[in-house]
């Protein structure tokens, strides 16, 4: 392993624009195997802790990336207070909570939860890299099926589909697209990315 592995691992998590993954970690650092990884990472994150640096490491959509605690979100709210993430409408949260809870499943099956043809709303997820084609359903017609992408994971800062809330914390539906706003609104404002501003 590599005298300067920690400096190594924090720089790679610096320039990335995307979560890395423990195997781009391991191509790079020779020696590293996925345990090793974690260890640095945690060992990072300590360090940033307890000398009250303005970042942290955190495990998103199957890899790590730089962020800044929520603690200094007003901060940074003030310096990038024009700068708004683009917001999702009702119709694309209420599409996307169905698609993300019951993937697989074909538009017709979405439709029929929502009452509303979903063309448009569709073709913006797809176009956003939110949702993407997972194969085709075994019925008449060979329909089309749909399930969340890796961007979504992103989109939203979770590790996997097992984060999201479960159902039952829910007492109406309507909720789920409420929760699901809250967390963007969290991810994007509060945990900004460590490389905004350089």
């Amino acid at each position: 392993m590599l005298e300067n592995t920690h400096a190594v691992v924090e720089a790679m998590l610096f320039i990335s624009e995307k979560p890395l993954t423990i195997e781009q970690i391991k191509d790079v650092v020779d020696g590293l195997d996925a345990n090793g990884v974690r260890k640095v990472v945690a060992e990072l994150n300590a360090g940033y802790e307890e000398s009250n640096r303005g970042i942290r490491i955190t495990e998103v959509a199957g890899g790590f990336r730089m962020i800044t605690p929520p603690a200094l979100a007003p901060f940074l709210r003030k310096m990038y207070k024009q700068r708004r993430a683009e917001k999702l409408s009702k119709p694309a949260l209420e599409t996307l909570a169905i698609i993300a809870y019951k993937q697989p499943l074909t538009k017709i099956e979405i439709e029929s939860l929502r009452n509303v043809n979903v063309d448009g709303v569709m073709s913006s997820l797809l176009e956003k890299g939110l949702i993407r084609i997972t194969g085709r359903k075994n019925a008449p017609g060979r329909p089309i099926v749909y399930g969340t992408t890796r961007q979504f994971l992103e989109h939203f800062g979770l590790k996997s589909l097992e984060d999201l809330p479960k159902m039952e914390d829910f007492s109406e539906p309507k909720i789920i697209e409420e929760k699901a706003e809250e967390k963007v609104e969290e991810k994007k404002d509060e945990p900004a990315k460590a490389t905004e501003g350089n």
